[in-house]
């Protein structure tokens, strides 16, 4: 599939259609980046335009932001195995974006902008954080829009505040925003916000994409109603597909209006010690010790790296092919987690096992029935 991709991409195959690649999650602060990034790359590169979710600061600052459990700097020189893999741009706003503070965030976008990473979703002011990416090729131009769902609201940027974009969702018990709380609807505020900036980008590209960093972290199937309520809202105000992340483990896709919604890209790739108990950080071995209580499961331990949910071994890139006509096709480049954390793209009998988890995933969440068929370039999602 993949020597297909990048056959069709040197010759010029399909000449009017366009394609673009997206992943979830990616956390690279351990050695070796293009390692870890190698089971995929060859689809992101293959893709005219590629774009992940960078989910922690490259900086080497040690300020740590109170309000979640702070993620630490992974090493500012690993971005650059992001432009060797073959991004063109990452979205940024997240959870664990500010865990560094302001110089972190800084020191990202200035480390992507260095290597003509474009990226969204962060900056130092609010203005700056919501202003969306655009990315042409040829003659036609795409937006991203990014936007954190889960806080911790002191995350978010504020008029003269760095942090990152946001969408205000309400509480269960009514206290501010912060990942382990229960999220109920979005505020007016959110819908607010979608259609104010969905609008603001309509005249500047043919295609927005708007992508939500939202979920129930490290639980199978489960797609809350607040999230299909935020999808339907960005789907509403303009947008013309949705991608979802922070979950770490892949959700169901549904269309709505005929658009598209990855309820969760899962991890694109994220190595990390963070997650490990024997540690010398109190709060994040702690947290990692937690971890069967609050989720109700036991991490594979050859999964030093990537040690979530069992069913996390199940993984996808999106893949989109964007005709001059203005059609999109939609599909699924299916692939697997290989011990200690890699990503791997796959074919075969492990690329049908994936398809049929999402297929059973898609219908247990109530979300419909997918239609996936196997082709050179990617299954296609209908």
């Amino acid at each position: 599939m993949i020597d297909d991709l990048a056959r069709n991409k040197q010759s010029g195959a399909a000449s009017d259609a366009l394609a673009i690649v997206l992943t979830g999650d990616v956390i690279l602060d351990v050695p070796e980046p293009d390692h870890w990034l190698g089971g995929i790359a060859p689809a992101v590169r293959a893709a005219d335009i590629a774009i992940g979710h960078l989910e922690v600061p490259h900086t080497a600052r040690s300020f740590e932001l109170a309000g979640d459990v702070p993620a630490p700097g992974a090493d500012p020189a690993h971005l650059a195995a992001l432009k060797r893999a073959g991004f063109a741009a990452m979205t940024l706003a997240g959870n664990h974006i500010a865990d560094c503070g302001p110089a972190g965030i800084a020191d990202t976008i200035e480390g992507l902008n260095a290597l003509g990473i474009a990226s969204c979703g962060a900056g130092a002011d609010l203005v700056t954080a919501r202003r969306p990416v655009l990315l042409e090729h040829g003659n036609r131009r795409l937006a991203v829009l990014s936007y954190n769902c889960v806080g911790p609201q002191n995350a978010w940027a504020g008029e003269a505040s760095a942090g990152c974009a946001y969408l205000p969702v309400a509480t269960a018990d009514g206290t501010p925003i912060t990942p382990p709380k229960t999220l109920t609807t979005p505020t007016a505020e959110a819908a607010h916000i979608l259609t104010q900036d969905i609008a603001a980008v309509r005249d500047q590209a043919e295609l927005v994409i708007v992508a939500l960093h939202k979920g129930i972290v490290h639980t199978p199937v489960t797609v809350a109603p607040y999230e299909r309520q935020l999808a339907h809202m960005a789907i509403d105000a303009g947008a013309d597909v949705v991608i979802s992340h922070h979950a770490h483990i892949i959700r169901g896709i549904e269309f709505y209006r005929g658009k598209p919604v990855f309820h969760g890209l899962g991890n694109g790739c994220v190595v990390t010690h963070a997650l490990d108990p024997n540690q010398s950080h109190a709060g994040r071995a702690d947290w990692a010790r937690r971890r069967k209580q609050l989720f109700g499961f036991e991490p594979d331990p050859a999964y030093q790296l990537a040690p979530f949910h069992p069913q996390a071994v199940n993984a996808f890139l999106a893949r989109l092919v964007w005709h001059a006509d203005g059609r999109l096709e939609v599909g699924v480049l299916p692939a697997c987690v290989d011990a200690p954390g890699r990503p791997r793209l796959v074919t075969g009998a492990e690329a049908e096992s994936v398809c049929q988890y999402l297929e059973r995933i898609t219908r247990e969440a109530g979300l419909g029935q997918l239609t996936l068929q196997p082709r050179d370039d990617m299954v296609v999602v209908g």
